[in-house]
């Protein structure tokens, strides 16, 4: 052990990051481990012994020192380090748990202390197999493997020198293999600025008590847009009466309506080859602003985090130039770890050490991280057209909110509160990722519904990329903002009975003549459908129902369009043979019917009597089946039958239910009431789970992260098989 010591400090004189094998003559004789071999990672200091020298190491020395403040070896060798600046309980990162359990992602085995292979830990804090990282390097890559960051300091293997002269820039000691060294490239000693200080500044200790530092939008890139492009960016209006003829001599009470709108297709979907600047001049889409707020207590230690901080590189790859993200970190209390900054080459390289410098620990404060997330929205100075907050968590609000762990509706008013506050109608979504089965999916689900966005329920650890791929695939197609839908009775004894509208907001006039629907954004292709019910009086020849129109703002143009009204016809004869139901209007029944009989499950479900829940969603399925659509193979209806398939296999008792059934049935709610994709589950693996509101934008960006997760083109999954599989809608007659 002292000739181990003894060259760990020339190596210091020498200013090197450097291997040091063990040896039989400097172990200690009782080391289990005899014989095999050591890596430590020596980071530079100056040769002053003062702490204040010492205490001006490089970014790479401080995110290099992981797993509790020690650099691991192959064998368990460990070194002293630099203590790491700490802030209301978020410390710079020491990835990794006591118990060292990592998987070298280039080689997919596993790595741990003793194992004879010396372990390689980067600036950016993940660690390979040295020999496997340093031939990765050989072959001409510069950046992490998981997270894409370009390094400073580079592994790699050399020729073994014959001798070694002291003062030589060459590392003191080597591991020699076939006439070869493995060795690290010499680190910059450190100026007396540091780059520790520029680390420091990257992640505050305070925050100011104004987010108004926001990085100023791209001018230029808006200048380029191309002013025809607004007029080819319209929504779609279709309509399908319940059944297109009515005798004459009839008048029906609850007469049902389907208003269909479809966003338009995108005008350029991001490929790989301009990936890393999503949206320069040739691709017109809405640049966005995003905040995420991200759950880093101690629940989250290990894999968890790490898969985070993977994901979350996955979605600042994904950003572009004139994109915006700040990211909030909450644990015991929150902490905004940069303003909102621009997604440019150097904003994506700050952005990605920050989230790698994150470490886990403390308590969960859902609604702190909740609170500094609006006030980023409510303090920037300039805005782009979108914004979304992300919300990740595993675990219950300990501090703010009460536990609501059943049907209780104390915590959507207590987190009301504490979303942003907008000017106009222009609602801020939060998108919300429950994360595990210790999650508070209840609390989690109403932030959800009170801001607009989603809740999805992520199970297995794997899946988080995927989910926030989902996410953002359909956040960077934003096409329509703000659409008012707008219905009128164009007949003197036509009137409105109800409008089925989910969870957008609706209204019927006091005259029963006229009514609206706020539906507020839409992603590229996406659809949406409401059930309108009136009375039909009689009537011959042609009766004339009602008419349909919309207006919404067109980000990328930021101007309002106005879609002509459509009308509803039905014909008069005086007799009708056969009356066959529309397959459309059918169709969008079973779905809110089954989103109906989910609610009431869970709340069977909250009172104890399970056995209830499971009943009523057999029904619905029998129901489902038995209907017209179903009857014709439709998909949706297939769907509807699987998904409430897998809620009566979550509620088949009570440990399961609490485990995942009800964050299981929540998530399916909130899909189904904004019509729009949740992940649920394990969503990448179940065919129980096709996603049948996923856009082209989502599914393209699925492929991206699978492809990038799996480093090769990856099968395609049930849902992505289903997702454009929908039959084609027939025409209206």
């Amino acid at each position: 052990m002292e000739s181990r010591w003894r060259k760990a400090k020339m190596s210091l004189g020498l200013n090197l990051c450097v291997y040091v094998p063990r040896t039989l003559e400097g172990d200690d004789a009782s080391s289990p481990n005899t014989g095999s071999s050591t890596a430590a990672l020596v980071s530079p200091v100056a040769s002053s012994s003062s702490a204040a020298t010492s205490a001006e190491t490089t970014p790479t020395a401080a995110l290099a020192e992981q797993s509790n403040g020690k650099v691991k070896g192959g064998a368990g060798a460990l070194m002293p380090t630099t203590p790491t600046p700490t802030s209301a309980g978020l410390r710079l990162s020491k990835s990794g748990s006591k118990s060292f359990k990592k998987t070298c992602a280039i080689c997919l085995t596993t790595m741990k202390p003793g194992q004879g292979h010396a372990l390689f830990t980067a600036e950016c804090s993940h660690t390979f197999h040295f020999h496997c990282i340093s031939a990765n390097v050989k072959h001409g890559s510069s950046s992490c493997p998981v997270c894409r960051i370009k390094w400073k300091e580079l592994p790699f293997r050399g020729p073994l020198p014959a001798k070694l002269p002291l003062g030589n820039a060459s590392p003191v000691n080597g591991h020699q293999n076939g006439g070869q060294m493995t060795i690290l490239r010499p680190l910059p000693r450190a100026r007396s600025s540091g780059r520790l200080h520029h680390l420091t500044t990257l992640l505050p200790d305070t925050d100011p008590s104004t987010f108004n530092d926001d990085e100023p939008l791209d001018l230029l890139c808006e200048a380029t847009e191309d002013p025809q492009q607004g007029c080819l960016r319209t929504v779609e209006i279709k309509t399908y009466p319940e059944f297109t003829e009515v005798p004459e001599n009839m008048s029906e009470r609850s007469f049902t309506v389907l208003i269909h709108l479809k966003a338009p297709l995108a005008q350029h979907l991001q490929t790989p080859s301009n990936l890393g600047d999503g949206n320069g001049p040739n691709t017109n889409r809405a640049p966005v602003d995003l905040i995420t707020v991200l759950d880093v207590s101690g629940s989250m230690a290990g894999t968890k985090l790490a898969l985070l901080k993977r994901a979350m590189g996955f979605v600042i790859q994904n950003l572009g130039s004139s994109d915006r993200l700040s990211v909030i970190a909450f644990s015991s209390s929150a902490r905004r770890l940069f303003p909102l900054r621009r997604m440019t080459e150097s904003g994506r390289q700050q952005s990605l050490l920050a989230v790698n410098s994150l470490t886990s620990n403390g308590g969960t404060n859902i609604a702190e991280g909740l609170r500094k997330g609006s006030k980023v929205i409510e303090d920037r100075q300039a805005k782009n057209p979108v914004c979304s907050i992300i919300l990740l968590s595993d675990g219950q609000d300990t501090y703010n909110v009460s536990p609501t762990a059943g049907v209780h509706k104390a915590a959507a008013l207590e987190y009301c509160a504490l979303l942003p506050s907008t000017n106009g109608n222009q609602q801020v979504p939060v998108h919300v990722f429950g994360f595990g089965a210790d999650h508070d999916s209840v609390s989690l689900h109403s932030i959800s519904q009170a801001s607009g966005g989603t809740f999805s329920f992520i199970e297995t650890e794997a899946a988080i990329q995927d989910a926030f791929a989902q996410c953002i695939g359909g956040l960077l197609s934003v096409v329509a903002q703000g659409l008012h839908l707008k219905v009128e009775s164009l007949h003197p004894d036509v009137h409105f009975g109800s409008i089925r509208s989910g969870s957008y907001s609706s209204s019927i006039a006091d005259d029963k003549r006229n009514g609206s629907i706020d539906v507020g954004d839409l992603y590229a292709e996406e659809e949406r459908d409401f059930l309108v019910s009136v009375n039909v009086p009689p009537g011959h020849g042609e009766t004339a129902l009602l008419k349909v129109g919309c207006v919404y703002k067109d980000p990328l143009m930021k101007e309002a369009v106005n879609m002509a009204d459509v009308q509803v016809n039905i014909s008069r004869p005086a007799f009708v043979s056969v009356q066959s139901v529309s397959i459309e209007v059918d169709r969008q029944k079973n779905r809110l019917h089954a989103a109906e009989v989910m609610a009431e499950a869970r709340f069977s479900a909250e009172r104890g009597d399970l056995t209830n829940a499971v009943s009523l969603l057999e029904d619905c399925r029998r129901m489902i089946m038995g209907s017209a659509s179903g009857q014709s193979g439709d998909r949706l209806c297939q769907a509807l039958d699987a998904e409430l398939k897998e809620m009566q296999d979550r509620m088949a008792n009570r440990q399961r239910y609490e485990a995942s059934g009800r964050a299981y049935v929540l998530s399916g709610l909130s899909s189904h009431s904004w019509q729009r994709a949740t992940a649920r589950g394990d969503s990448t693996d179940s065919e129980s789970l096709i996603q049948a509101y996923q856009t082209s934008s989502m599914v393209d960006m699925l492929l991206r992260s699978q492809t990038m997760s799996r480093s090769s083109t990856p099968r395609q999954t049930p849902q992505m098989r289903h997702a454009k599989s929908f039959p084609a809608r027939p025409q209206p007659r």
